[in-house]
């Protein structure tokens, strides 16, 4: 098992990703976690993947353009990976030696969701390569927000408002694979991974998270 970027102690830096499929209110959760922290006095930073710098914006604007239309699988792994070395060195890593929380929407965990269990890429070989070029690139903690990819789509829509990106306009069997793989990755590592039901209210979802991680971190 890869080593963690960071050890898990609130009194210290750590990285918490958030992960799910399209429409699972991400964006909302961050920005409530961001506040819970803030409230405790820590420094929180908020990024996201793809992008989380000037490089890795182009490469987003490379993954999410659907005028780019079929990419291969691999394109698509070696360009996460690409857009996430410079992440993590350039972003992440110096924000938790700082003792800053960094709180990421989509990680490591989306590349072995979408290219692995999406695209049908060997799990097990997205991991060796990110081990292979980045050390310790485990967040301390995931927290997975579930909602049936039927429903995740027609809010990805914002009721006809949005016009679905690349990955968002994938078939639907694309994104059931999707959140069946989310499902086994945090069924395979349940001490990093919390998953929550996101279908409900967001009020409530945050205290779930904020519950489940004061539980975590007294814990550890």
């Amino acid at each position: 098992m890869p080593e963690k970027v960071a050890a898990n102690t609130i009194n210290r830096g750590m990285l918490i990703t958030f992960e799910g499929p399209e429409g699972s209110g991400k964006t909302t959760q961050i920005k409530l976690l961001q506040q819970f922290f803030a409230e405790k006095g820590k420094e929180v930073i908020i990024t996201r993947e793809p992008g989380g710098t000037v490089a890795g914006d182009k490469i987003r604007s490379v993954l999410l353009d659907k005028e780019n239309g079929n990419l291969e699988p691999e394109t698509e792994l070696f360009l996460m990976l690409a857009q996430r070395t410079e992440h993590l060195k350039k972003v992440i890593e110096p924000a938790v030696r700082a003792g800053k929380i960094v709180l990421c929407d989509r990680y490591f965990d989306s590349s072995m969701a979408y290219q692995g269990f999406g695209r049908g890429l060997d799990p097990a070989l997205i991991t060796q390569t990110h081990q292979s070029f980045l050390c310790g690139f485990l967040p301390d903690y995931t927290i997975l927000l579930l909602i049936e990819p039927e429903q995740g789509l027609e809010r990805a829509r914002h009721g006809g408002r949005k016009q679905l990106d690349r990955m968002e306009s994938q078939a639907l069997d694309f994104h059931r694979k999707v959140f069946m793989g989310y499902k086994k990755l945090a069924e395979s590592e349940p001490d990093r991974f919390l998953p929550i039901e996101a279908a409900g209210d967001p009020s409530s979802i945050s205290a779930q998270i904020h519950n489940e991680l004061n539980s975590r971190m007294r814990g550890n």
